[in-house]
């Protein structure tokens, strides 16, 4: 997994060097790999239970992709089965007049993880630098400012305390097509079709050209990016796990100390007699 974590500052190349495609040493191998999958849910449900326990840990996971690259379904795979209480999802769509008054990352900030908290971005702070470069909604000179706000917002949430794990999600050209005439094909799936679709499919190499510099640009020891093969849903799903259940490993996280005297309090409750009601 550590093939996919960009280098700090690391110049990348998305068509040239990573593989939509890509099964690395799971080629083949699906069944194995959706077996593991089920077993790192386990683990993250388990690792999930201490973070929210132990109380002083926060973890960010940032997903940003292409139009069906898979954002939803890798976030329903991945966190299947955890525990709703302590984990939550915030999606950033087109900013409110109110959210667009204050400076891009104020909606942001408002939706990092407190001590306990795992909280999934569904696209996040990094749309300033894709969607506003590509439609050029802020001159060049303003959008450039934002990958050093960036970085400086993310380091100040980890030297907080938050673990943050950045995914994007890269399918090819060919398969994000496919995905489009499957949705439009799908009863089920209809609604999911947009036909703003189309126009910024149209501006794919421009969106790519965004995220390469903003990966470049963002990816730091303590927030990298990871870039996940994507156009085979299965491998998506099991490398997104691995990668935060090894992070969350990490932290050494523990339940907190028990109460002392618990078998006394275990023997005052068999003993316990509780009055009638009314009495």
């Amino acid at each position: 997994m550590e093939d996919y974590r960009v280098k700090p500052h690391q110049k990348i190349d998305l068509a040239k060097d990573y593989d939509p495609n890509d099964y690395g040493e799971w080629k083949g191998k699906k069944a194995k790999g959706v077996a593991r999958l089920t077993e790192l849910r386990a683990e993250l449900d388990a690792l999930q239970q201490v973070l929210y326990a132990e109380h002083q840990h926060k973890a960010l996971v940032l997903i940003q992709a292409m139009d069906t690259a898979g954002k939803d379904g890798t976030i329903r795979a991945v966190f299947d089965g955890v525990n709703p209480q302590g984990v939550h999802v915030a999606s950033f769509k087109v900013p409110t007049q109110i959210e667009a008054d204050h400076d891009f990352l104020w909606r942001v900030h408002a939706q990092v993880p407190a001590k306990g908290e795992l909280v999934v971005f569904n696209r996040s702070q990094y749309e300033q630098v894709l969607v506003v470069r590509v439609h050029n909604l802020e001159p060049e000179k303003e959008w450039r400012k934002h990958y050093q706000q960036i970085n400086d917002f993310e380091k100040l949430l980890t030297d907080t305390g938050t673990t943050i794990l950045k995914f994007f999600l890269n399918i090819d050209l060919d398969e994000q097509k496919q995905r489009l005439i499957e949705r439009i094909d799908t009863p089920e799936k209809q609604w999911k079709f947009s036909p703003g679709d189309l126009p910024e499919r149209k501006l794919w190499w421009q969106y790519m050209e965004a995220y390469q510099e903003a990966i470049s640009q963002t990816s730091t020891e303590y927030a990298p990016w990871h870039i996940v093969p994507a156009n085979h849903n299965w491998y998506r799903n099991l490398v997104v796990a691995e990668v935060i259940v090894e992070a969350l490993k990490k932290l050494d996280m523990h339940y907190p100390q028990a109460a002392e005297d618990l078998d006394q309090y275990k023997k005052d409750l068999n003993e316990e007699v509780i009055e009638k009601k009314g009495n």
